[in-house]
C-alpha cells in the first residue's frame, strides 16, 4: 500500500476508534474485506505490521495444532500416570441460546480428553422452552452433565452464580454457551496442576472461531501481568479458578455484567500470590465469532467499559492504590490508571553521561530544564572526557544553572561506570538515567515515570521512545530474541507506527516487562544501591540496562513499562554501534556474560511466550513453536 494512502487510513482509523459504535461498524466491515488477498494486504497495512495474516495462522494451526491419533494415546497415557486428578467442573450460563452453537459448546466439552469433568448449565430465565429442552436433552447424553433452570433471567453473573452451586469439582472452568473449548483443554488444565498443585488461578491463550469452524486473532497471552491487567482484562478465556477460593470470593457480582469476569480475576488476584496464579501458553479456548448480533459485551460495549473501570477501581481501593481509572481514547474497552505524584514531591535525579556533542547535550538539557512540568530536579552531567570547544562552553553556561552539577569522569567509555558514578553523588530519591540524545514530546513525561517509581512494588519503570521519524524505538526489552544464535534481548516490535497499538494492545497500555532500556529508566535510588546499580566491571557498554532490570526483578521488584511517558532517542548518535568492528569483540564478551549468568532467564521471557519466533519482537509464531507439549515432555509444559 502507498505510505501515503496507509497514513491517510491509519489516521481514519484514529479518530473511528473514539466512538464505539462506529468503530463496531468499521471493524465489522474490516472482517468481511480481510476475507480477500488484496482486502487483508490493505487492512493488515493500515493497521500496522502484523505478525501472520489469518491464512498463515491456519497454516501454522495444520502444522502445529493439530493432534495425531497418536498425541491422543500419549495423553491418555500421561492422564493415567498423574499423582492427582481433579474434577473440573465447567459452567456454563445458557440464555436463548442457538441450538446448534450451544450443542457444539457442549460437544466440545464431552469431547474433552481429560475424562475428570463435569458440565454445570444453569438456563437463565431464557422465554418459551427451547433453550430448556435443548439443555434437557443435552443432560440425558452424558451423566457429567447438570443442569437447573432460573425461574426469571437474572444477568451472566447471577445465572453463574447458579451454575456454581451445581460443582463439586475442586476447579471452576468458565465456557461461555456459544464458544468451544480446544480436546485437550482440561488435559492442558489437569497437567499444570500435576506441576504446579498449590494454583488456584490458571488461564491459558485463546481465539476465534467464525461460523464455519475457521480459526483466526490468537491471543497468545503474557505470564501473569498486574499492570496489564488494570487496562485490560488480559485473563479472559481459558479461565480456571480453584472452588474454595471461588466460594471464599462470593463467586461473581452482579452489576458488573459484561466485565464479570475482569472483576472476578481482579479479586481472585488479591488472594492468590503470583506464584499460584499459572499461564497455560497455548490456545485452549476458541470465542466464537459471528455476523448475527454479539454477546453482552460486543452489543453494550459503553456498559461493559464502565464496569470494567469500576471494578479496576474498586481493585485500587482494596489494594490500596492511588489512582484515577480512565477510559482511553484509542479504545473504549482499554482503561489508563492515572497515578499520582506524592504529595511531597521527591527530588528526582536526571543522569546523562557524554563525551562532547554539545549539539545533543544542549537539546536534552532544554529538554529537562525548560520543557519538563515536573519538579524538583537535579540534572547530572557525567562528562566523559569531552574536549571540544563548543562542549565545554555549554558546560560553562549550564551550570549557572542551580539544577546543574557537572561531573567529571575522563578515561575509556564505560556507560555503567559512568552511571554509577552520579548516583553514589545523586541527591535524590529518585534516579532517571538518560541518554544524552533523548529529547522530550510533552512536559508530563516525568509526572508519570515518578508516579510509577514512586510505587513500593515497582523497582524500575522504562518509557515509550520514538526515533525521530515517529516510529517506535523502544516499548520494553523482550529477553532471549535476535537473529544471532546467542540471543540476549531485544526491543519489542522496533519499527511500528507512531499510532499503533500493538498486539492485544500492548503499545497502548502499561504493563510489566522484564526489562527496559537506560536511555530514560526511573528508579528509587535505594532500589538500585540494594541490587549493586550497573555492572561496570562485565557490561561496560551493552546489556548493563538489561542485566540492572533482571536484577531488580530477582530482588522481588517489578519493572513497568508505560506508553505515557514519550520521548524522542536518537539512538546510540553519541558512542556508535556495537557491531563496529572495533566493538565487536566486546560486544561477544558482554554478550557471554549475560548468556553465563542469565541464560535461562533469557530463554524464558514471561512477558513473551515460548511460542514466539525468538528470531523477530513482533510476536510471530514459532516454526516451530519453543513449548513443549506437556505429554511429551517428562519435566512438564514449560
Amino acid at each position: 500500500m502507498p505510505p501515503t494512502l496507509r497514513a491517510t487510513t491509519a489516521a481514519a482509523l484514529g479518530v473511528v476508534r473514539r466512538f464505539p459504535p462506529v468503530h463496531w461498524v468499521v471493524h465489522q466491515a474490516a472482517l468481511q474485506i480481510i476475507k480477500t488477498p488484496w482486502g487483508e494486504r490493505f487492512v493488515r497495512g493500515v493497521v500496522g505490521p502484523q505478525a501472520q495474516t489469518d491464512k498463515e495462522y491456519r497454516a501454522w494451526i495444520q502444522a502445529h495444532d493439530t493432534l495425531s491419533d497418536e498425541d491422543r494415546d500419549a495423553i491418555r497415557h500421561h492422564i493415567a500416570g498423574f499423582r492427582r486428578r481433579p474434577t473440573i467442573s465447567v459452567v456454563m450460563a445458557a440464555y436463548r441460546s442457538d441450538p446448534y452453537l450451544l450443542h457444539e459448546a457442549v460437544s466440545s466439552v464431552r469431547a474433552q480428553l481429560y475424562p475428570h469433568w463435569e458440565l454445570c448449565i444453569v438456563d437463565d430465565g431464557s422465554p418459551g422452552e427451547a433453550t430448556w429442552k435443548a439443555l434437557t436433552e443435552l443432560a440425558a447424553t452424558d451423566a457429567r452433565i447438570r443442569i437447573v433452570r432460573r425461574e426469571a433471567n437474572g444477568g451472566i453473573a447471577a445465572a453463574t452464580n447458579s451454575a456454581l452451586e451445581l460443582a463439586t469439582g475442586a476447579f471452576v472452568a468458565f465456557l461461555d454457551h456459544d464458544d468451544l473449548l480446544a480436546e485437550r483443554a482440561l488435559y492442558e488444565v489437569a497437567a499444570e496442576l500435576e506441576r504446579h498443585p498449590n494454583a488456584d488461578l490458571l488461564y491459558s491463550d485463546e481465539d476465534k472461531v467464525d461460523d464455519k469452524g475457521r480459526r483466526s486473532q490468537p491471543h497468545h497471552k503474557t505470564d501473569w501481568n498486574a499492570e496489564l491487567m488494570l487496562g485490560v482484562n488480559a485473563v479472559n478465556h481459558l479461565t480456571v479458578i480453584r472452588r474454595s477460593l471461588l466460594t471464599a470470593l462470593g463467586g461473581l457480582r452482579g452489576g458488573f455484567d459484561g466485565a464479570q469476569d475482569h472483576d472476578l480475576v481482579l479479586r481472585a488476584a488479591e488472594r492468590a500470590t503470583p506464584a499460584r496464579i499459572r499461564h497455560i501458553p497455548w490456545v485452549l479456548y476458541h470465542w466464537r465469532q459471528h455476523r448475527r448480533p454479539g454477546s453482552f459485551s460486543r452489543a453494550r460495549a459503553a456498559e461493559c467499559a464502565a464496569a470494567a473501570a469500576r471494578a479496576v477501581g474498586e481493585h485500587l481501593e482494596r489494594t490500596a492504590q492511588a489512582g484515577a481509572v480512565e477510559q482511553m481514547d484509542v479504545a473504549a474497552r482499554w482503561l489508563r490508571v492515572r497515578r499520582p505524584v506524592p504529595e511531597a514531591r521527591p527530588l528526582v535525579s536526571l543522569i546523562v553521561p557524554t563525551r562532547d556533542r554539545a549539539d545533543l547535550v544542549a537539546r536534552c538539557a532544554e529538554g529537562v530544564l525548560a520543557e519538563t512540568a515536573y519538579g524538583p530536579i537535579e540534572l547530572l552531567i557525567v562528562d566523559n572526557g569531552s574536549v571540544e570547544p563548543a562542549t565545554l562552553a555549554l558546560f560553562q553556561f549550564l551550570k549557572a544553572d542551580p539544577r546543574v552539577r557537572i561531573l567529571g569522569a575522563p578515561g575509556p567509555f564505560n556507560f555503567a561506570a559512568l552511571n554509577n558514578l552520579a548516583a553514589a553523588q545523586a541527591r535524590g530519591q529518585v534516579l532517571v538515567l538518560l541518554n544524552n540524545d533523548i529529547s522530550m514530546i510533552r512536559p508530563d513525561w516525568l509526572d508519570e515515570m515518578v508516579a510509577q517509581a514512586v510505587r513500593p512494588n515497582v523497582g524500575a519503570v522504562g518509557a515509550k521512545l520514538y526515533y525521530p521519524d515517529d516510529t517506535l524505538q523502544h516499548a520494553g526489552v523482550v529477553l532471549g530474541v535476535g537473529d544471532v544464535a546467542d540471543r540476549v534481548a531485544g526491543h519489542l516490535y522496533a519499527g511500528a507506527g507512531a499510532n499503533h497499538a500493538g498486539y492485544q494492545g500492548h503499545l497502548a497500555l502499561a504493563r510489566n516487562v522484564s526489562a527496559v532500556t537506560a536511555a530514560c529508566l526511573a528508579i528509587r535510588k535505594a532500589v538500585y544501591d540494594q541490587v549493586g546499580g550497573m555492572d561496570a566491571e562485565h557490561l561496560a557498554v551493552a546489556f548493563n540496562d538489561v542485566d540492572l532490570c533482571l536484577k531488580v526483578r530477582e530482588a522481588g521488584y517489578d519493572i513497568v513499562w508505560t506508553p505515557h511517558a514519550e520521548l524522542y532517542h536518537h539512538e546510540s548518535a553519541s558512542r556508535g554501534s556495537d557491531l563496529a568492528p572495533e566493538a565487536a569483540a566486546r560486544f561477544q564478551r558482554e554478550v557471554r556474560v549475560m548468556r553465563d549468568r542469565w541464560g535461562p532467564v533469557l530463554d524464558a521471557d514471561p512477558f513473551y511466550g515460548p511460542v514466539f519466533d525468538r528470531r523477530y519482537t513482533n510476536y510471530r509464531l514459532g516454526e516451530p513453536p519453543g513449548r513443549v507439549a506437556p505429554w511429551k515432555a517428562a519435566d512438564g509444559p514449560r
